[in-house]
């Protein structure tokens, strides 16, 4: 199962991603600084692995590893600054490693709400489901 299950509520994340996908003002705030950070990526351009571990994440599971779906902590602050609990990680299978490797899925509480990193929380992108 995953957790927290996708849910669309409408607040201050939601307010901030419209405001860079889209345009307008964003008040500087270290929260808002932290997006800035992150980039974005076409669905169509992750790699397969990232498709298996996305529909995994649709379906509830069942996980690869015993830490997918457990609290992404945000400790190195590149994403938007939010409450204990607000992200969650998948592992994003590496073909030809031995550990669990670099990529990840991390998702918010919105609702297609993705980050996907190949570099171990150095940097996301937000994944854009529509193209």
């Amino acid at each position: 199962m995953r957790f927290p299950p996708r849910a669309t509520r409408i607040g201050a994340a939601a307010a901030l991603l419209s405001a860079l996908l889209v345009g307008g003002s964003v008040t500087a705030t270290s929260a808002n600084a932290a997006a800035t950070a992150v980039g974005s990526i076409c669905y169509s351009d992750l790699p397969s692995q990232a498709h298996d571990t996305l529909d995994l994440i649709e379906q509830g599971g069942p996980y690869p590893y015993s830490q997918d779906g457990t609290v992404f902590r945000n400790l190195e602050g590149v994403l938007p600054g939010q409450s204990t609990g607000y992200y969650h990680e998948y592992t994003v299978i590496t073909p030809g490693s031995s550990t669990r490797g670099a990529r990840r899925i991390v998702t918010g509480e919105e609702y297609q709400e993705d980050y996907y990193t190949a570099d171990h929380y150095a940097s996301f992108d937000l994944v854009d489901h529509d193209c």
